[in-house]
């Protein structure tokens, strides 16, 4: 096979620097730039241990929302204390939604933001004036003016994770997919065809 592929080759393989042509639809690109390492596994598994109440920040009423299904996750399959965090709501599965951290009735360990990600970097300035031991940024957040004001605050930071699937990896329950089998075993599922 030659080297040379012409230029309208529909059928040629993207070049390893457009990797971008290969991104999923609705996707973006592969970040650049990222400087901030975070936690690796045994200390994400230690914030999530030590942590008894989670603020989520951004919390929605929708069912399709991701801070929905993490919500109901929380509720339902952890032993955290949960607040729920949304100016526009007064109650989601049925608990009582606050206005702000700062309406909270206790200091939560954990503030779980589902937010833009110019709000960042004010929703971390809420976690330290609160008191928050940890600041955890879901799927697709990154910001690292957030994780330096976070961290010079003394709070643990985590970017780009989702703590339903961080803990439900932590205790076994994580199907391939990401949902709850409720099933552990070793053995490969049979499936009809």
């Amino acid at each position: 096979m030659s080297d040379m592929t012409p230029a309208g080759d529909s059928c040629a393989v993207p070049a390893p620097q457009d990797a971008a042509a290969c991104a999923l639809p609705g996707t973006a690109p592969e970040a650049t730039g990222r400087t901030w390492i975070g936690p690796g596994q045994q200390e994400r598994f230690a914030i999530l241990r030590r942590t008894k109440s989670i603020a989520i920040v951004g919390a929605s009423n929708n069912p399709a929302r991701a801070s929905y299904f993490v919500a109901t996750y929380l509720l339902s399959s952890t032993p955290y204390d949960v607040y729920l965090v949304n100016p526009r709501e007064k109650e989601i599965l049925g608990q009582p939604v606050y206005s702000s951290l700062a309406d909270l009735p206790v200091v939560p360990d954990l503030v779980d933001v589902f937010r833009r990600h110019e709000d960042l970097p004010g929703v971390a300035q809420e976690a330290i004036d609160v008191g928050a031991k940890a600041l955890w940024l879901q799927l697709g957040s990154w910001n690292e003016d957030a994780a330096a004001l976070a961290q010079g605050a003394g709070l643990s930071v985590v970017m780009d994770r989702c703590v339903k699937i961080e803990h439900a990896r932590f205790h076994g329950g994580l199907h391939l997919a990401g949902f709850d089998t409720g099933v552990i075993s070793s053995r490969r599922q049979l499936l009809s065809r």
